[in-house]
């Protein structure tokens, strides 16, 4: 589980309307800014100045968002890196952003110099969707935060949570399982569209963990209708996606934010108003549970009994992060993975055969993983390769400190690419190519979640990654277990992502046929 993956925003989408309002009345701001040089010398007695980027001549103030034409920010990031080097600094409007593409200046930005950019920069969309930092994830390193975490850890997150959580995932895998034979049964030679039932079966594991029970419909009074389980998908995660790419011109210049830009405003507000009628539906019919004296072990009875500083906002918020992150990442990674294993018949049969070796007849369960460093592998280098979270949430440096050997200023914004550290050169050898052997090197532990950089690092480090290794690796396992799979004819071509996320655009198509 990760923070929200869309969180940067889609530059390109932005840039024309940046334009459009520099044309119309930011004229006279051109003079106040000048075009960046290249690299300063390094100072004598202190560090050296950041790298910039060179800004498109004659238009300062846009500063590089037309240079950032690709759908994908991060993969522009990357190739920056490979000619500015691992940090540099880019004009997006009004606002410095300094860009990490190496895992070592960005561990030393989330870990060595923390204290000093631990604050969270969120985009307008974000503010309206997590009620203003009202989340684990996308709040700032505070007494909330600290809170928070220490809540989500202990009831849904942390070592002890998980196995009291145990049999829900259980119940995800066998589940998926038995839904995928089904389909083979009734449709032998038709791809299955793996997403539709891992999603689904995600979302019913996430309910139990956040409120109890899995549930097929909840009446919405506000709404005045009666949702179906796939209408409280919609409002709970896809149209709370959707929003938190939403691109507003105005987080570029906030000078202007004055100005308003009501068809962004109105959709996000009316996104949030449904997922808050939807919450406090689902919550009140928990609470009415409760009252009857049904105690169950869920995410919403821990806090109503423990988290007595909380607003009703506050938990409303808090439990329905862990419906909407626990659709993330996990999904993505898995995903990936079966579709690379599917296009890889020889890399299948290498994972199936070291799964036969271990479990013989029975079948694949989390005490086998320690057993299973090829599948630990594969999972691994899929995080690598399709980073779940392209650029981690911007964080704001609320002091001057320093980063790689340059002078960060205070006020500068922190994006930190984690899509260019799991593709740097220097780090891994053809880094494009999808190879799970290369951690299967004794330098790795096979138990360390922190092989790449998906998860993060140091405090912030993802709550969420113990849950994700431990659904995805057992998912992966069964279906490689249960099934040769291979890709639907043209599959193989389908990687593009969803803009400027890692989830594919185009749900995976497979063909499954049940071993033995």
């Amino acid at each position: 589980m990760a923070a929200i993956t869309p969180i940067f925003q889609d530059f390109q989408a932005a840039a024309p309307l940046a334009t459009a309002v520099v044309v119309g009345g930011l004229s006279l701001l051109l003079v106040s800014y000048t075009i960046r040089g290249y690299i300063s010398a390094h100072k004598k007695n202190g560090p050296s100045k950041l790298p910039p980027v060179p800004v498109v001549p004659g238009l300062p103030v846009i500063g590089n968002l037309l240079q950032l034409t690709e759908k994908k920010p991060h993969k522009t990031f990357s190739k920056w890196a490979e000619i500015y080097g691992p940090i540099y600094s880019i004009r997006t409007g009004a606002s410095t952003v300094l860009v990490l593409n190496s895992a070592d200046v960005s561990k030393e930005a989330m870990v060595t110099r923390f204290s000093s950019i631990s604050t969270r920069k969120l985009s307008k969309a974000l503010k309206i969707l997590t009620a203003d930092k009202c989340m684990v994830a996308t709040s700032d390193y505070n007494e909330f935060h600290k809170t928070v975490k220490r809540h989500i850890l202990a009831n849904v997150l942390g070592a002890n949570a998980q196995k009291r959580h145990r049999c829900h995932r259980d119940a995800l895998v066998e589940n998926v399982s038995s839904r995928l034979h089904a389909h083979t049964r009734n449709s032998p030679l038709q791809a299955v569209n793996f997403r539709i039932i891992f999603e689904s079966e995600l979302f019913r594991l996430s309910l139990k963990e956040a409120l109890g029970k899995d549930l097929e419909s909840i009446y919405v009074e506000e709404l005045g209708s009666t949702l179906s389980r796939e209408e409280i998908y919609k409002v709970l995660v896809t149209d709370l996606m959707e929003g938190a790419i939403e691109v507003d011109w105005r987080d570029f210049f906030p000078y202007l934010g004055w100005i308003p830009n009501r068809s962004v405003e109105l959709k996000l507000q009316r996104a949030a108003f449904r997922r808050q009628m939807v919450m406090n539906a689902l919550i009140k019919e928990q609470k009415e549970r409760i009252a009857s004296g049904e105690d169950l072990n869920c995410y919403l009875d821990y806090l109503l009994t423990e988290a007595k500083t909380l607003t009703n906002e506050q938990i409303t918020m808090l439990v329905w992060e862990v419906i909407i992150e626990t659709a993330d990442t996990t999904l993505v990674t898995t995903e990936w993975a079966v579709y690379e294993l599917a296009k890889d018949p020889n890399r299948q049969d290498r994972l199936y055969r070291e799964i036969e070796n271990v479990c013989g007849c029975d079948k694949i369960t989390e005490e086998h993983l320690s057993q299973l460093p090829y599948l630990n592998a594969v999972f691994h280098e899929t995080l690598r390769r399709h980073s779940p979270v392209p650029v981690i949430p911007l964080r704001y440096a609320h002091e001057d400190t320093q980063l790689g050997g340059f002078h960060v200023p205070a006020g500068s914004e922190i994006a930190i690419n984690i899509y260019g550290c799991n593709m740097d050169k220097k780090q891994w050898e053809n880094p494009e190519e999808w190879k799970p052997e290369r951690f299967l090197d004794e330098k790795y532990d096979q138990l360390d979640l922190q092989k790449t950089m998906a998860f993060g690092a140091g405090r912030r480090a993802c709550a969420g990654s113990l849950q994700t290794s431990l659904i995805s690796c057992t998912s992966i396992g069964r279906l490689v277990q249960e099934f040769e799979c291979r890709l639907k004819d043209g599959e193989a071509e389908n990687v593009d992502t969803v803009k400027l996320t890692s989830q594919k655009l185009h749900p995976l198509q497979a063909i499954l046929k049940p071993r033995n």
